[in-house]
């Protein structure tokens, strides 16, 4: 049975302050439970309806069997999914100055940052860096969307002025008015910078710019004011990987 304390401590990880607070952030579904299982990511406790065995990295799994009604009152989903997991949250890893690396200049929304974790895991992208102002990836709706990739992308949260400004590698940005990514005779591994979406990349990190890129569009009107991030993104990541 769940205790008031484990559910005020369950809920709270809604909120990015209570998560950084406690160092915890909460997973739901046993497809994703599983994937974070059999990773490098520790788990505090998992909270199922029905005891499910799984093969983990895990040496022991600290598994508390509660009713339907008791994951109702945890879960953050409209239709809670059985089983829900809190894991710690991993301390950060060293930004790898190889291969392309993509990085998100203040991505708000949760199921945007989401699916672009999985295109990085999709493309074989490592090191995903994200400003400050980019919404948190333990947000639980971040990795709902990530459906596991959060486990195989390396995730950075730097202040991305700084980081520009120190590395000598090509930086793309993508603009509306950029180059025809199709038609650039050389890309190179670099970084790829990702604007937000409602204002694109912000004229601070548009400085550090060294080639500004963009997807053409073929319609007939061309009345479409611009693509989704993640949409783009998935365009973008394939041209460079089709290059390489």
């Amino acid at each position: 049975m769940l205790s008031k304390s484990q559910i005020k401590l369950i809920t709270s990880l809604k909120q990015k302050k209570y998560r950084l607070q406690h160092g915890l952030f909460v997973v739901e579904g046993v497809k994703t439970i599983t994937e974070l299982l059999q990773s490098s990511f520790k788990l505090q406790k998992l909270y199922t309806t029905q005891s499910f065995k799984i093969d983990a990295n895990n040496d022991t799994i600290d598994e508390l069997l509660i009713s339907e009604s008791d994951l109702k009152r945890i879960s953050f989903l409209t239709t809670p999914n059985t089983a829900l997991a809190v894991f710690k949250i991993p301390k950060p890893s060293i930004i790898e100055e190889t291969g392309l690396t993509l990085a998100l200049d203040a991505i708000r929304d949760p199921g945007n940052l989401g699916t672009i974790i999985r295109l990085c895991d999709w493309f074989g992208i490592k090191n995903l860096v994200c400003s400050n102002q980019t919404v948190d990836c333990f947000n639980p709706k971040v990795i709902q969307a990530t459906m596991g990739s959060i486990t195989r992308v390396n995730i950075s949260y730097v202040n991305l002025d700084s980081y520009l400004q120190k590395t000598k590698r090509p930086i793309y940005g993508a603009f509306m008015d950029g180059n025809n990514v199709y038609k650039k005779q050389n890309l190179t591994d670099g970084i790829l910078v990702m604007g937000n979406e409602a204002n694109g990349i912000s004229e601070t990190i548009e400085a550090l710019i060294t080639e500004k890129i963009s997807i053409p569009r073929f319609g007939d009107v061309q009345a479409t004011e611009s693509l989704n991030v993640a949409t783009a993104t998935a365009i973008l990541l394939s041209e460079f990987k089709r290059r390489s």
